[in-house]
């Protein structure tokens, strides 16, 4: 049988915590990682999508100004009014 003292006791402690932190460390510096590195691809993710609809709101303004300067080169070359 095996004789526990303080001494081994505490020894024993010491070197199965030392065990578990061995084991558990890298999975939790691993989940922490992917947690951070998740977290800044949502942000970059939602600012892909904001510079999507950007761009959408800006082509449509650009299609319109299009419009528009055909709609002017029209009337500034053929005029509604026939001249006289």
């Amino acid at each position: 049988m095996i004789n526990l003292t303080a001494r081994s006791s505490l020894i024993i402690v010491f070197v199965l915590l030392f065990f578990a932190l061995f084991l558990y460390f890298p999975k939790i510096y691993l989940r922490s990682n992917i947690y951070y590195i998740s977290k800044d691809i949502n942000k970059l993710y939602a600012h892909y999508i904001s510079l999507q609809e950007e761009n959408t709101f800006l082509a449509q303004q650009l299609e319109d100004m299009k419009f528009k300067n055909q709609i002017i080169d029209s009337l500034l070359f053929n005029p509604l009014e026939p001249k006289k």
